[in-house]
């Protein structure tokens, strides 16, 4: 029985960058001395067990063979006669087939620290293209390192999406991985390098379709809506915000790729046309509902935000309704970073102020001052009439926070 650090911890090792989980392989036992040892049984299609002290994994070596289609489309095969090199042979890329003894001595039999240091994406074999996620991962792995993917390796992607096996992803993994893509440095490099490969038009119809969409230039110096979208995405990247923002940024002007090319530059109406996008689009892919409601307003309301200066009191409060605001202050703020990301995704954009969110913080704590079961309470023993009660309370309440509004921004 020999144990070896395998996959990122390795790789990100190498790297210099923080380890923060490590992984094992275990060559030369069965899952019967694994239990006797100690180490309890997690996984569920392979021997994975957990160290009885440190409850860090380790896997039996393994082999896989690809019987159907789809990620979940393997027979494993995992014995003590199975070799460390046979099972980083089932690995993905390059880097992450590299692993490290106990003595620390780094085993590279595909030339991963080569390909590391050269900040390339390659793949190990044709056995690549067996797993459709691995189009996913590889594009996630370019934005998270900033690698390229090698010639050979994306016209293996290309491959695998010309012939239906990109298809076979399952929303959950869809999901998954793009939610780990929106959060690394720079999650345009994984829509950028699913472009390259044709897969962003099969996954995501609706982004890829921004791409050669033109806008006024004097909004938009980029013109381009994708590139606008993309620039948008690391905005918010570049700013730590969270996924719900991120996801918010890349999907807000969905409704630009179906305008009229005989309307283009503009996009009049683009906003509601974005809402019924984002809703088809987070239920193909199974977007959490968190993610899904925060897209949902800033496609529908990100134009009103940045006409803010123009708005009128009662305007900004039926806005402020709408958006759910007072039940929701926290998913309030992230709507408005996610308007402030749009605006600041443009070419000499990213230092200039944005006044209209202040506006609107402003505008919202006002209208917060205003004690609506106060309100209620004292409307209460002048109606007569119950059934008449709940609408006056809401119209007295709604008055009051327009003259709040007002006060506070005048």
């Amino acid at each position: 029985m020999k144990t070896y650090l395998v996959g990122g911890s390795v790789r990100d090792e190498l790297l210099g960058l923080p380890v923060k989980d490590h992984d094992y392989v275990v060559v030369g036992s069965t899952p019967e001395e694994m239990a006797r040892l100690g180490y309890r049984p997690v996984g569920k299609d392979f021997p994975v067990f957990l160290h009885p002290q440190s409850q860090e994994q380790y896997a039996l070596a393994r082999t896989e063979r690809k019987i159907s289609r789809g990620y979940k489309g393997f027979e494993v095969y995992a014995a003590p006669e199975v070799t460390l090199q046979e099972d980083l042979a089932r690995r993905d890329l390059t880097i992450n087939a590299i692993a490290k003894d106990q003595d620390g001595n780094i085993i590279d039999p595909f030339n991963g620290v080569a390909d590391l240091e050269a900040g390339l994406l390659r793949h190990i074999s044709p056995a690549f293209s067996e797993d459709p996620v691995r189009v996913l991962r590889t594009a996630r792995f370019a934005a998270r390192f900033g690698f390229r993917i090698a010639p050979e390796t994306l016209a293996l992607m290309n491959d695998m999406v010309h012939n239906g096996e990109v298809d076979a992803l399952v929303p959950e993994r869809v999901w998954q991985e793009f939610a780990r893509g929106l959060m690394e440095h720079k999650p345009s490099r994984m829509f950028y390098a699913l472009r390259e490969c044709g897969a962003l038009t099969r996954i995501m119809p609706e982004v890829d379709a921004l791409f050669g969409v033109p806008q006024p230039a004097q909004h938009h110096p980029e013109i381009d809506t994708g590139l606008h979208s993309m620039l948008v995405i690391d905005y918010a990247a570049s700013q730590n915000y969270s996924l719900p923002v991120r996801f918010a940024a890349l999907t807000h002007d969905l409704g630009k790729s179906t305008t009229p090319p005989q309307e283009w530059p503009r996009h009049i109406g683009h906003e509601a046309r974005s809402v019924q996008l984002v809703k088809d689009l987070s239920e193909r892919i199974r977007a959490p509902n968190d993610e899904r409601d925060l897209a949902l307003l800033a496609a529908r309301y990100h134009g009103d935000v940045h006409r803010a200066a123009e708005l009128r009191p009662t305007t900004i409060a039926d806005m402020l309704q709408a958006v759910d605001a007072y039940r929701k202050p926290e998913r309030f703020e992230e709507f408005l970073q996610a308007c402030a990301c749009d605006f600041h995704g443009r070419p000499g954009y990213a230092e200039k102020s944005y006044p209209q969110a202040e506006r609107l913080r402003a505008a919202f704590s006002a209208a917060q001052s205003v004690d609506a079961g106060a309100i209620a309470a004292e409307l209460a023993k002048t109606i007569a009439d119950p059934t008449c009660l709940p609408g006056a309370i809401n119209a007295r309440v709604r008055e009051t926070r327009v003259a709040e509004i007002k006060v506070r921004l005048d």
